[in-house]
C-alpha cells in the first residue's frame, strides 16, 4: 500500500486532541513549558515500548504463519472503523484540560511514560494501525513496522512539544468544544475511510 495514506492519517491523528495532548497541555498550564516538554518526552518513551512490541509481535506472527497478513489486515480494518465511529460519536464531549499538581522532572517523565505504557488502547492501536502499511516487497515486516512506528512517534512528539511550547494558545484551542469536535471528527473520518479501504483491499 502507498505510504501517502499513512502520512495523512498520522498527521490527522496526532493533531486531534486526545489524552496525550491534554496531559501535555495540563502540565504546561500547571508548571510551564519545561514540564510540558518533559511530559511529551515521557509519552514518547512509552510509545517506543508499544512500537517495539508491535514490531516483534508482527514479525514473529508473519514468520510463523504467512497467511496471517490477511487476518491482520481485516482485524486492523475493523479496529480502525471502530475507532473512527467511536471518535465521531464522542466528538465534542471531552473536558477541557485543567492544570494539575506540580511534580519533579523525573516524576513528570515517569508519569507520562507509565501512563502510556499501561494504556491497552495504545497497544491495540499500534497493532492495528502500523501493519496495514507493510509491503512484503520492501523487506522484513518487523523492521517496516518499527520504522513506521518511529515516524508516527516523532510526529506525535513534535506536535505535543509544540502544544507545550504554545501552552496559552493550546489552552484556548482545547477549551473550545467546537474546535475539539472539528479535529476529532476530521480524524474520525480519516480513520473510517482508511478502515474501509483496508477492508476492501485485495
Amino acid at each position: 500500500m502507498p505510504l501517502t495514506p499513512f502520512f495523512v492519517a498520522t498527521l490527522a491523528l496526532n493533531l486531534a486532541p486526545g489524552p496525550d495532548m491534554t496531559y501535555v497541555a495540563a502540565r504546561s498550564l500547571g508548571q510551564g513549558r519545561r514540564a510540558g516538554l518533559i511530559s511529551a518526552l515521557g509519552i514518547s518513551a512509552g510509545c517506543l515500548v508499544h512500537i517495539v512490541a508491535a514490531s516483534a509481535g508482527v514479525a514473529v506472527l508473519l514468520r510463523a504463519w504467512p497467511r496471517a497478513y490477511s487476518l491482520i489486515r481485516l482485524a486492523g480494518a475493523a479496529y480502525l472503523l471502530y475507532l473512527g465511529i467511536s471518535m465521531w460519536r464522542s466528538a465534542g464531549r471531552g473536558e477541557s484540560p485543567q492544570a494539575i499538581a506540580p511534580a519533579t522532572d523525573g516524576e513528570i517523565f515517569r508519569q507520562g511514560a507509565i501512563t502510556n505504557i499501561l494504556n491497552p488502547k495504545v497497544a491495540m492501536f499500534f497493532l492495528a494501525f502500523l501493519p496495514q502499511f507493510i509491503d512484503p516487497g520492501r523487506g522484513p515486516a518487523g523492521l517496516q513496522t518499527l520504522a513506521l512506528g518511529l515516524v508516527f512517534n516523532v510526529s506525535g512528539t513534535l506536535i505535543n512539544a509544540a502544544v507545550a511550547w504554545l501552552a496559552g494558545s493550546a489552552r484556548s484551542l482545547l477549551e473550545s468544544r467546537a474546535r475539539r469536535a472539528w479535529f476529532q471528527r476530521a480524524s474520525a473520518a480519516i480513520l473510517t475511510a482508511l478502515g474501509l479501504r483496508l477492508a476492501l483491499a485485495r
